[in-house]
């Protein structure tokens, strides 16, 4: 016996896979990184003099110095509070996002497996036709009427459900004639209680790893949407929208560098806990 299956004895599969990620010395260090950069995207705006509202005329397009860390834009407001309330912002419609993605597809997913039959078949070709639509350019045409913060997370967290809810149902398609859910239909458990209680804490593994996968790619598309002007409005900003406004000032180096630098490296951060988690429950990793 390993020196690993002796440690594994009296564990449960959650204590085994928070072991694993915890020997992932990339996905732990990359861990670390996002709470730090989440935390300084709380703490800079708060505690630095400047406002990210407010201009410091005449310091216009300054580059970085002693007063002004990354600089100021073009209407001379500090750089890095911006950047880093505009991570705030970021990373809030990702998780945000992420969130409302995950309360639709879990859901969706679960009913439609444990119903089966002609409900499980009519959800899924529902789905199936919702692929079929252009994502992106439905996004676009929304935001092209109603923007706005809560519009942002809202439309990008309702559009996004559709790959989780096919994962969720094939996981629960392989659990619901389990010894487990038998004994609780004997008890007389109702079906809402068996998905919620039983069924959906046993396929959390999957679920929380496609959470971490999620967020990035939210904040990916909020990027590309503040970049087209169709985002989060002024005086808000997000990532997507600082490096938007850098990008008509290249010469300006610090304009884009400093949150097209935040941005990479959080994506970065939050794909490597991702793959962490992945590895972390693979039940076959030893």
């Amino acid at each position: 016996m390993t020196t690993f299956d002796l440690a594994a004895e009296g564990r449960s599969p959650g204590q085994m896979a928070l072991l694993r990620f915890r020997k992932n010395r990339r996905a732990w260090a990359c861990l670390i990184a996002l709470a730090t950069m989440a935390g300084l995207t709380i703490l800079i705006p708060w505690i630095s003099a400047h406002d990210y509202r407010s201009a410091n005329y005449p310091s216009v397009n300054i580059a970085p110095d002693g007063r002004f860390w990354m600089g100021t834009d073009g209407n001379a407001r500090d750089l890095m509070v911006r950047v880093f309330r505009g991570g705030r912002i970021s990373f809030a419609v990702g998780f945000l996002a992420t969130l409302i993605s995950l309360s639709v597809g879990v859901t969706y997913g679960a009913v439609s497996a444990f119903a089966g039959g002609k409900t499980d078949l009519l959800l899924m070709r529902i789905v199936d036709i919702l692929y079929g639509l252009p994502t992106m350019f439905v996004v676009i045409i929304i935001m092209t009427f109603v923007k706005g913060f809560v519009v942002v997370f809202l439309v990008l967290g309702l559009l996004s459900w559709l790959t989780i809810s096919r994962i969720v149902r094939g996981q629960i398609l392989s659990l619901k004639e389990r010894e487990f859910v038998e004994a609780a239909r004997a008890l007389g458990t109702g079906s809402t209680a068996i998905i919620f209680r039983h069924l959906i804490p046993n396929i959390l593994g999957p679920v929380i790893v496609y959470a971490t996968l999620t967020v990035p790619s939210v904040m990916l598309q909020e990027s590309f949407l503040s970049f087209l002007g169709l985002g989060i409005s002024e005086p808000e900003t997000s990532w997507g929208g600082l490096i938007s406004e850098g990008a008509g000032a290249l010469f300006l180096w610090w304009r884009v560098t400093f949150p097209g630098a935040c941005m990479a490296l959080t994506l970065f951060c939050l794909n490597a806990v991702g793959d962490g988690l992945r590895d972390a429950f693979d039940t076959q990793q030893r």
